[in-house]
């Protein structure tokens, strides 16, 4: 069986997210998905969710195309998921293209970056929605 890795933080889920999760299940048998927690955005990246970890956590489980999600809680854990969930490849956006080239090299897994859905977003999202308050 090939195992599969992606991380993301899935808020305002949309078409993007699932063209995103379903292009990374056709790289092998079992998707794992590492769901940003809300505390790991907000002290890392300093982005707040409409959701919670919990109902962004129960949207992924619902998809066909994911097998197992886990808590994503630091940038430093890729390697160790990598390694404690026998990842065969590591998925990204290509908008991180080249930022986790490091992880093959630490690893046996291939590190693949997928091309974004270019016309939707989660911050293209928030930014229309707030245009539309005025």
């Amino acid at each position: 069986m090939k195992r599969v890795i992606t991380y993301g933080t899935f808020d305002l889920l949309h078409y993007g997210h699932i063209n995103l999760l379903r292009r990374a299940k056709e790289q092998g048998d079992y998707l794992v998905v590492a769901l940003s927690t809300d505390e790991f955005n907000w002290n890392e990246k300093q982005k707040k969710c409409y959701f919670s970890y919990e109902k962004r956590k129960q949207l992924l489980e619902a998809i066909r195309y994911v097998d197992l999600v886990i808590p994503e809680e630091g940038w430093e854990q890729k390697v160790t998921d990598v390694k404690e969930y026998h990842i065969d490849t590591f998925v990204m956006g290509d908008d991180w293209a080249g930022e986790f080239d490091f992880i093959q090299e630490q690893t046996d897994a291939e590190v693949v970056y997928l091309a974004r859905t270019p016309e939707i977003s989660t911050s293209q999202i928030k930014k229309d929605l707030k245009l539309n308050e005025k």
